[in-house]
């Protein structure tokens, strides 16, 4: 099997014709696992029996002419995902022996079409963070350059695609955590709508921003992944009961259609790194023999991070204080039932986790709640009413996904400013619920990927997924990491 120009699609095709089994899959899979994990370490978990019992049942329900659309396809999930029997730590020592009792709703629907689940990814400690170092276990890295960070904080989820441990993969976007990890991995990742996906079962980091979102080697496979996942659920009351189109369909029979593409100047400044500068301009080029180019003005951009780091740290120290060491996970050994709060969480909890949680209280906590929450709420909507002008203008929105290029393991763990600006064109869209795309346009001169962001109107989900499908087969790129 080649592991390097495999898809979701091309895998099913070669099923569905019986070339392959299901359990010749997983085993190919298991060793691809076993082969390249230990050098980038993307999984927190992997089963090898629950993989090939799984890979037994698709291969009945094959014969039976009862298989889903992913049957036999096996994909990772990110470690803050659900996944009834089976651990959920969130890469953080205070749910280390955690068990999920229950399927989130987006495994349940990944289960009902065949899919075959390798393992759990690494992550930032409860979704917090840019890079994936960040793990209460241990860092995960690029497999472009094993010397940098993979993003983060779904950087396990974006590795095990990009190395092709699994082909697709769900993780979290709460501030950009499925599209950096994305483009500094050279995959696809796409956070939808907020409210398109339901969130029960997803570990709470900040619940007006959270989305599960699908990873995958090419638009395509992403669009599937979103068919599946996407769709109203009574158990999540931020779900949308909304009609949901085939988005893979859509975007087969809309390949031609044309788009007036917005350029925000706020997102192509002086703090661009020049190299991703350069491969976008070509992108922008190449688009605009087709569709119109216009350039406009998202003009609270610039208050975007300290918003964020506000809105999303309180509703942090809001969902974290249910681990109190008493109802689940760690519990530390202590004197009286204060000291018991103190120690397991100040043992549990890791030191981005704890800043959030500190940063979170203090906006919440009496007399500061005004001048901070309720200012990054007014604040978050001048940014969300941005968006609604522009799209009175255009269709839809390029920039770039990140500012840089992977940067170095350890280069910003110091300076948590520095690192919190490397979401700062991600963040805003987030903020303002809305469908984005990160896909992989070209490599720097250090071959390293860089990806473009395509942002669309609320629920216009298949109109991003679209822009993105045109932009591949202009492009044509075929991104192997070197470990492969």
């Amino acid at each position: 099997m080649d592991l390097k120009n495999i898809t979701i699609l091309s895998l099913y095709s070669e099923l569905k014709e019986r070339r392959i089994s299901c359990r010749e899959v997983a085993q190919v899979f298991l060793e691809h696992v076993r082969k390249v994990d230990p050098k980038v370490r993307a999984f927190l978990y992997v089963n090898e029996e629950w993989v090939l019992k799984q890979a037994e049942e698709a291969d009945r329900r094959w014969r039976e002419g009862r298989a889903g659309a992913l049957e036999g396809i096996p994909i990772s999930i990110k470690d803050n995902i659900l996944i009834k029997g089976h651990p959920t730590t969130c890469a953080s020592r205070i749910l280390a022996n955690y068990i999920a009792p229950y399927d989130a709703t987006v495994i349940e629907r990944l289960k009902r079409e065949g899919a075959i689940f390798l393992g759990k990814t690494n992550m930032d400690e409860f979704a917090m963070g840019s890079s994936t170092e960040n793990s209460a276990f241990h860092p995960t890295y690029n497999p472009w350059d094993l010397e940098r960070v993979p993003g983060g904080s779904s950087g396990g989820s974006a590795v095990a695609v990009s190395t092709r441990m699994g082909l697709g993969s769900l993780g979290s976007d709460t501030g950009g955590s499925i599209r950096q990890p994305a483009s500094f991995c050279g995959v696809v990742g796409m956070k939808p709508t907020y409210g398109l996906v339901s969130r029960f079962g997803l570990v709470a980091f900040a619940s007006s921003l959270d989305q599960i979102g699908p990873f995958a080697l090419d638009v395509e496979d992403t669009a599937l992944l979103l068919n599946i996942i996407a769709g109203f659920d009574p158990r999540d009351s931020t779900s949308a009961d909304i009609e949901v189109p085939n988005y893979l369909t859509f975007i087969r029979e809309n390949v031609q259609q044309k788009f007036v593409i917005g350029l925000p100047r706020e997102y192509f400044s002086g703090d661009l790194d020049p190299e991703v500068t350069k491969i976008l301009e070509e992108v922008i080029k190449a688009l605009s023999e087709k569709h119109t180019i216009k350039e406009i003005n998202l003009p609270h951009t610039k208050y975007s991070i300290a918003t964020y780091y506000i809105v999303a740290p309180a509703e942090a120290s809001s969902n974290l204080a249910r681990y109190d060491g008493i109802k689940y996970g760690f519990r530390a050994d202590a004197k009286g039932l204060i000291d018991l709060y103190k120690k397991s969480r100040s043992l549990g909890f890791g030191k981005e986790v704890k800043r959030r949680i500190m940063l979170g209280t203090y906006a919440l906590s009496a007399g500061y709640y005004d001048a901070y929450y309720l200012k990054a709420s007014k604040v978050r909507t001048l940014i969300k009413e941005d968006f609604e002008r522009a799209f009175k203008e255009v269709d839809l929105i390029l920039a770039p996904t990140t500012p840089t290029p992977p940067f170095k393991i350890g280069e910003k763990t110091k300076d948590p400013l520095q690192m919190y600006l490397s979401d700062i064109f991600t963040i805003p869209v987030n903020l303002a619920g809305l469908p984005a795309i990160s896909i992989p346009v070209g490599l720097t001169a250090e071959r390293l990927p860089v990806g473009a962001q395509i942002i669309g109107p609320a629920f216009r989900d298949e109109l991003v997924l679209t822009l993105a499908y045109q932009i591949e087969k202009t492009l044509c790129l075929k991104l192997t990491p070197p470990i492969l």
